[in-house]
């Protein structure tokens, strides 16, 4: 997407209103509380399980661009060898990098739920374009700053249609299939979403994160 493209986006992609940042807010403050004390069991029992699976730290933070292009900390439970990062930021299938339990946690998104901390400290929302690391967003200037009036978030429909990315980026040059093909279609979807989104659809999408369609 060319500078030029960048006046006509600007007017399509309005910024959310007052009211609807409040009310956004405050659904994600809900939503992130109720996830946090419904799934508190699962964090201990994830949290017991990489200490026993490898006595290693249980979890990774790294750094993301937010809302205003802010930078934040990102928190995952570990589902790498440490250190992993220092040979890659990205992971493609098979990576001997995953650790054995990483490799379940990351298979069921698990590994993503700390995150909901993140929501709740006003880092994210709960609907919104999946943050990324400083140097993507360098690559893609015009597109996040439409994608960061607002906070990033959990899931939308990019990240929906990228749920096992991993699996499809080369294992040989992840990092130029991401750059020229994954990431910029990530963010076609999710500035589409961004112009038509509304609050049942928003609710339509965490369903469909829940609940995944099988096979």
């Amino acid at each position: 997407m060319s500078s030029a493209s960048k006046p006509a986006l600007l007017r399509e992609c309005a910024p959310p209103s007052r009211r609807d940042r409040a009310l956004h807010r405050a659904f994600d403050i809900l939503c992130a509380a109720a996830g946090l004390i419904v799934l508190s069991p699962l964090f201990c029992a994830i949290a017991v399980a990489i200490k026993v699976d490898d006595g290693g730290a249980v979890l990774y933070a790294q750094d993301r661009v937010g809302r205003d292009f802010r930078r934040f900390r990102l928190y995952k439970f570990r589902s790498m060898v440490a250190g992993a990062d220092r040979e890659g930021l990205l992971t493609s299938a098979h990576d001997a990098r995953v650790t054995r339990l990483g490799h379940f946690l990351r298979r069921h998104k698990l590994d993503e739920l700390p995150q909901l901390f993140n929501v709740l400290r006003g880092d994210m929302q709960v609907v919104g374009a999946r943050p990324e690391v400083e140097r993507y967003v360098q690559m893609f200037p015009v597109q996040y700053t439409l994608i960061l009036r607002d906070r990033p978030g959990l899931t939308d429909p990019a990240t929906l249609s990228y749920r096992h990315e991993d699996e499809m980026l080369s294992p040989t040059q992840p990092e130029h299939q991401y750059i020229e093909e994954v990431l910029p279609e990530k963010l076609r979807l999710s500035l589409e979403y961004q112009q038509r989104r509304t609050f049942l659809s928003d609710i339509r999408v965490l369903l469909r994160t829940a609940f995944p369609p099988l096979g």
